[in-house]
C-alpha cells in the first residue's frame, strides 16, 4: 500500500543514545536489546472508518518520537503498520451510511495518509493492508491449525467451521502463556474481551477467552478463497502474520493504544509464539488513551476531535504536535481547547526565542545549543519524556541560546516541530 512523503530530519553533529521503554509485559523500564544497530517496529494501524483523531495521533507520535530517537543514536529503523481494511466496524459503519466497506476503507486510509504527512510523521517502510495479505494470513492459521493450536468451531449459518485459537494448548505447550502481555486477571480478561471484539459467550469454544482466528464465509459479507476454504480472519492474526511476515519474529518493540494490550496485543503475541516457536517482540509499548468531554474519545460515542478538522481550521501542524507532547505518551489525559492555545503560545515564544526576538535577561549569558541539545537526549532516552524536553527548550529559548541555528535543528530532528519555517498544509 502506497504511503506518505516522509519528513525531513536534519542530522546533528553528534548522536544520542537509545531509549529504555517501560514493557508493558513485564512492568519495568528495559533497553531493549538491538541487533547489529538495528531496531524494529510494529505498530498496530486504524480501522478505517473515522480517521484520525486526536486519540490516534497521540498513539503515532509517541512512536514517531522513538523512531527520531533511535535514528539519533545512529540506529538504522525498519517500521512496519498495518491498516485493518476488513473487520466487523467497518462493515458496520459502511452498511449504516449505504455505502461500500471498500469506498469508506479508501476514503479514510487516504484520509489518514494525509493526516500522516501533514503532521511530519515518520512512514512506515511497510504500511500494509490486511486485504493485501489474506493469503498469507490464512497459510498462518493453517500452520497453527497443523501445529493443533487451533480448531474447528460449527456454525448454522456458514459452509464450513469458524476457526479458533487453543489458548490451553499454547499455553501448555508454546513458549507463550495466557498473561504474558497483558498482567490482568481472568475475570477482567472476560469482561475487556466481551467489550473488544471477542466473543466469550460463542458456543463450542474450549475456552471462553479463545480468539478468532478464521471466520467461515456467510452470506452477504466478503470473504476470500484460501487454503482454509472461503472466509475472512480474526483480528489478532492479522497482525501477527504481518508483523512477522515483514519484520522477522522477536522484533524490537509492538506499539499501540493501551485498549490494544487485552484482547489484541495478547493473542497477536499469543499466535506469533505458537507459530515461531520464539516471542513476537522484546518490548511491548502503550500509549495511555485521551478522553475528551469526559470520557475516552471513542468512535462509538461519537466524542471526536479529528486533526484533518483542527488543520483545515487554520492550526498549525507543529502546534497540535506540541499540544500532544506535552503529555508523556504513557498518561492517561483529556483533551481540552486550552491544549492547543498553550501549544500555539509556546509555538510563538520559541520562534521569537530562536530568531534572536525574544526576552533577554540582563547580564544572562545565554543557553549552551550543545547542552540543551544533551539535556534533550537525556529526556528522550528516558521513556520518550518529552514533557522535559518541552520545558528545557521553554527555559533555553527563554533565556537565549548561544547557536540557536543548531537547536531549530535538534527541535525539528528530536521532536519533528519546525521552528525555521512555515509548516506544509
Amino acid at each position: 500500500m502506497r504511503t506518505w512523503t516522509p519528513p525531513d530530519l536534519p542530522t546533528l553533529p553528534t548522536t544520542g543514545q537509545a531509549p529504555r521503554l517501560f514493557n508493558t509485559a513485564s512492568g519495568r523500564l528495559e533497553h531493549p536489546p538491538l541487533n547489529e544497530g538495528r531496531a524494529t517496529l510494529y505498530v498496530c494501524g486504524i480501522t478505517p472508518y473515522d480517521a484520525t483523531h486526536i486519540g490516534h495521533a497521540f498513539t503515532y507520535l509517541a512512536y514517531d518520537t522513538l523512531q527520531r530517537a533511535w535514528r539519533d543514536a545512529g540506529l538504522e529503523v525498519e517500521y512496519a503498520q498495518n491498516i485493518t481494511d476488513i473487520d466487523d466496524p467497518l462493515l458496520e459503519r459502511a452498511a449504516a451510511t449505504n455505502v461500500s466497506w471498500e469506498s469508506l476503507a479508501e476514503n479514510q486510509i487516504a484520509l489518514f495518509r494525509s493526516d500522516m504527512f501533514r503532521l511530519g510523521l515518520i512512514p512506515p517502510d511497510h504500511f500494509v493492508a490486511v486485504t493485501e495479505q489474506i493469503d498469507l494470513i490464512a497459510q498462518s492459521v493453517q500452520k497453527l491449525r497443523q501445529l493443533g493450536f487451533a480448531y474447528p468451531v460449527a456454525t448454522d449459518d456458514a459452509a464450513g467451521d469458524d476457526l479458533y485459537f487453543d489458548t490451553q494448548a499454547a499455553s501448555e505447550q508454546s513458549q507463550w502463556r495466557l498473561g504474558d502481555v497483558a498482567p490482568y486477571e481472568r475475570e477482567l480478561m472476560l469482561l475487556l474481551s466481551a467489550e473488544r471484539g471477542g466473543d466469550p459467550d460463542r458456543v463450542g469454544k474450549r475456552d471462553p477467552l479463545d480468539p478468532l482466528l478464521w471466520r467461515a464465509a456467510r452470506a452477504g459479507e466478503p470473504s476470500w478463497g484460501t487454503v482454509l476454504g472461503l472466509g475472512r480472519p480474526g483480528w489478532h492474526i492479522e497482525c501477527s502474520a504481518i508483523a512477522v511476515h515483514f519484520l522477522g519474529n522477536a522484533f524490537t518493540v509492538q506499539g499501540g493504544g493501551n485498549d490494544l494490550i487485552f484482547p489484541h496485543h495478547e493473542f497477536s503475541a499469543g499466535h506469533a509464539t505458537a507459530m515461531t516457536g520464539t516471542p513476537m517482540a522484546h518490548i511491548y509499548s502503550h500509549v495511555g488513551l485521551v478522553s475528551y468531554q469526559g470520557h475516552k474519545m471513542s468512535k462509538s460515542r461519537g466524542n471526536l476531535v479529528f486533526v484533518s478538522k483542527l488543520l483545515d481550521g487554520g492550526t498549525e501542524p507543529a502546534a497540535v504536535r506540541l499540544a500532544l507532547l506535552a503529555h508523556h505518551y504513557r498518561e492517561e489525559w483529556e483533551w481540552f481547547e486550552e491544549d492547543l492555545i498553550t501549544a500555539e503560545r509556546r509555538l510563538i515564544a520559541w520562534r521569537m526565542g530562536s530568531s534572536g526576538s525574544g526576552t533577554r535577561h540582563e547580564g544572562q549569558e545565554p543557553a549552551s545549543a550543545t547542552q540543551v541539545i544533551e539535556q534533550l537526549r537525556q529526556a528522550l532516552a528516558n521513556d520518550l519524556d518529552t514533557p522535559v524536553m518541552l520545558a528545557a527548550l521553554d527555559a533555553a529559548w527563554d533565556r537565549g541560546v548561544d547557536r540557536p541555528e543548531l537547536l531549530v535543528d535538534a527541535v525539528e530532528s528530536l521532536l519533528g516541530v519546525t521552528l525555521k519555517r512555515a509548516e506544509r498544509l
